[in-house]
């Protein structure tokens, strides 16, 4: 059966396939700690969960909504970005989406022609890059010189006549990177010099640690706001990954188009789930800030037992987010394995300890282990680990 070429080209999500295959393991009754994947083990705090089954009571949830989401949700979203960064947003400017992911693609599809390109800064998130290559546009990875950020230097090298958009993800997964004010400045302005879209993907925001502090590249300049289309959603904050909202907040003629294509591809996002992410952004904040505190304690404790493993490399503590991106690669060399790859994959075969690939990331030298997990299993699998290592370094 023939498929099209732009299926053909893209791989699956590598995050993906490994926590589906840590499912396979459970199943079977082994003993697996999956730090896989990005999603918070906190369950969705209950006063969200009543705002969705009092929208189901009510009919409120029985019916259609406008493919870019209800008005009081867009109020809501427009009271959240405001007081965080300072922009005031008008409905046509937000889109609603079913997640950030689908925000993220359907940008892609609006702003890309065949053969037009986005910078994507290494290490950046698995699904930039085939979601780039959906759209028929190319991916331009740009190595960073510094310590997981890039600098316009960077950008400059990578940048073509081709060149359309850049996304920079701050706080960053896989890095828990943060860029400063200072430096999104830079970077905003020389965007502005070339006419490059910015795409502010910010899902991380509100999981700040030791003291961080977050700008939004929209918060920044009002030319930087006009020429930046802002990426966010209730999935890490909110403990609401199953929920499914994202939205986008940017240029009224982009946001129009999203709108166009949104119609066409998937009609509104869930309602009863809206209103859910209407409670989340309306409420104090209170949930948000007890998980991350949790994720903070969970860092500052894991970190330096990341640390001390022989071959594992991490010489700054992450910022934000709940990623590690340690150079695994001496760790590969010591137990005798060829690549980070192999060495990923025996660590899940003989501890069941699941992590992740650096490849996936477009840095195959390292790997990201989340720590959105319970602290017991977070400190269980880091002994795993050092053990394995131990055992197979002869």
């Amino acid at each position: 059966m023939h498929l099209a070429k732009r299926i053909i080209s893209v791989a699956p999500s590598a995050t993906l396939a490994i926590s589906n295959l840590a499912k396979q393991m459970k199943a079977r009754g082994e003993d697996v700690i999956d730090l896989s994947i990005g999603q918070p083990d906190f369950q969705t705090p209950t006063f969200i969960a009543e705002a969705a089954k009092a929208a189901i009571d009510s009919g409120a949830a029985s019916f259609y909504t406008a493919a870019t989401g209800i008005p009081a949700l867009k109020a809501a979203i427009r009271a959240h970005v405001l007081a965080q960064t300072g922009v005031d947003y008008g409905p046509k400017q937000i889109a609603v989406t079913t997640g950030a992911k689908l925000a993220l693609y359907s940008l892609f599809q609006v702003l890309l022609d065949p053969g037009e390109e986005v910078l994507i800064p290494l290490p950046g998130w698995v699904s930039y890059v085939e979601q780039v290559r959906l759209a028929g546009g190319v991916p331009r990875p740009v190595p960073s010189s510094g310590h997981f950020k890039v600098t316009v230097d960077d950008l400059e090298a990578q940048c073509t006549a081709a060149t359309r958009a850049l996304v920079i993800n701050s706080p960053a997964n896989p890095t828990g990177t943060i860029y400063t004010q200072q430096e999104l400045t830079l970077i905003g302005n020389w965007a502005l010099r070339h006419h490059i879209l910015v795409i502010a993907d910010d899902i991380y925001r509100d999981l700040l640690f030791n003291g961080a502090s977050y700008t939004s590249m929209v918060s920044i300049d009002p030319e930087i706001t006009k020429n930046t289309v802002l990426i966010a959603g209730v999935s890490k904050s909110y403990a609401m990954t199953g929920w499914r909202i994202g939205f986008a907040a940017g240029p009224e003629k982009v946001i129009g188009a999203m709108a166009t294509l949104l119609g066409h591809a998937t009609g509104n996002p869930t309602t009863a789930a809206q209103y859910a992410a209407i409670a989340a952004f309306d409420s104090d904040g209170r949930s948000v800030e007890q998980m991350r505190a949790a994720f903070e304690d969970r860092l500052n404790v894991i970190y330096p037992l990341l640390t001390k493993i022989p071959g594992f490399s991490l010489p700054e503590k992450p910022q934000g987010a709940f990623y590690l991106f340690p150079n695994v690669k001496r760790a590969a060399q010591l137990t005798h394995f060829t690549s980070v790859d192999d060495f990923v994959a025996a660590l899940l075969r003989d501890t069941g300890v699941a992590i992740v690939p650096g490849r996936a990331f477009g840095m195959p030298d390292h790997a990201r282990l989340s720590y959105a997990a319970a602290k017991p299993d977070l400190i269980e699998a880091l002994h795993r680990i050092d053990a394995f290592v131990a055992a197979n370094a002869n």
